[in-house]
């Protein structure tokens, strides 16, 4: 490794993370497995030769793909390592602090994550960052939706404000969308509706394929719950196509989550219960953990089947599902839509 080769690393995976929220997503993906030894030796290399700010930018760019790929477990412990040497900027502590807070989010580390947003805004007040203390009041938030709903909302509604008036996008950005899911999960449903629908809205002429698949699978929630099944079904089915084609493993359970509530709300059981399984299996795979609402939204639908099905009748499809692999849930849940098109 030398200083021209790292270079050439942070830029391959930065731009490769530009690339991942549109249509040339496997691409983007597939230039980082290509090149991921090589990329964890860059990690490596920079923090020891003492350019932490440099090796944080790597690290920045690689976390969409460490929960993408079942690689968390690589990020956190280069995390862990990294976090505790001292040499970096304020502002680029701060992000990586969030950012490691952010990944072990989704591997369920509620207590871990939380300590890291914490000291994540401490950081960021410290540097007058506005982006840095918005994104880790929006991680703190995600942490509370698991016991706090309100906590969260007020989070939320401070990291909103806080970058009020403030060249920020990516921090307000993330604020908005873990509103609309804190809105729906206190039962304010026309309200998360107008925040989902919006950013649906916003993703669609920024072509951001990211932004249409997770409030699409939000606002699916929404409109179950409001008993639009036809409108929840294709939102779920939409985000299904996208994050199939884009070979996101942690992101596709949860779709397939909201694709079985629908389906279950429909009165279809089995099938519903057969989607349930896999999307349970393929979390497990995956190495994740149910979000707040991913978890309220699946703890529903079982309980939903588990009275309107015979116990060994409910076993067995879920059993189905849990054998399926990627490709053939993603087929089997899409290829029967509600409105009878097969």
């Amino acid at each position: 490794m030398d200083d021209s080769t790292a270079e050439s690393l942070i830029g391959i995976a930065e731009e490769a993370r530009a690339r991942l929220r549109g249509p040339e997503s496997g691409v983007a993906r597939a230039a980082i497995d290509e090149r991921y030894p090589e990329l964890l030796a860059a990690l490596d290399w920079l923090a020891e030769a003492g350019r932490l700010d440099d090796a944080y930018r790597l690290a920045t760019a690689l976390v969409p793909f460490w929960i993408a790929t079942k690689r968390i477990a690589d990020g956190d412990a280069w995390f862990r390592r990294a976090l505790d040497r001292p040499g970096a900027t304020p502002v680029r502590q701060a992000r990586a602090t969030y950012d490691h807070g952010y990944l072990i989010f989704w591997a369920g580390q509620y207590d871990r994550a939380d300590q890291r947003f914490a000291e994540a805004r401490r950081l960021a007040a410290a540097a007058n960052d506005p982006t840095i203390a918005a994104l880790a009041l929006a991680g703190s938030a995600r942490v509370a939706l698991n016991s706090d709903v309100d906590a969260a909302v007020r989070l939320l509604r401070e990291a909103v404000a806080v970058t009020d008036g403030t060249a920020d996008r990516d921090g307000r950005s993330s604020a908005m969308h873990v509103l609309g899911v804190a809105l729906q999960m206190a039962g304010d449903l026309a309200g998360a509706r107008d925040v989902m629908a919006a950013r649906i809205a916003l993703g669609r002429e920024l072509g951001d394929d990211f932004i249409i698949w997770v409030e699409s699978a939000n606002l699916s929630m929404v409109e179950r719950r409001l008993g639009n099944l036809a409108s929840a079904e294709a939102l779920s089915r939409e985000a299904l196509q996208i994050v199939s084609r884009n070979r996101d493993e942690m992101a596709i359970p949860w779709v397939l989550n909201g694709l079985a509530a629908v389906t279950a709300a429909r009165g279809e059981h089995e099938r519903a219960a057969t989607v349930l399984g896999a999307a349970e299996a393929l979390l497990e795979r995956a190495g994740g953990k149910w979000p707040p609402d991913e978890r309220q939204q699946h703890e529903g639908t079982v309980a939903l089947l588990a009275s309107a099905l015979a116990p060994a009748a409910l076993e067995r499809a879920r059993g189905m599902g849990a054998g399926m692999t990627v490709d053939e849930a993603v087929a089997f849940a899409l290829n029967h839509p509600g409105t009878g098109q097969r």
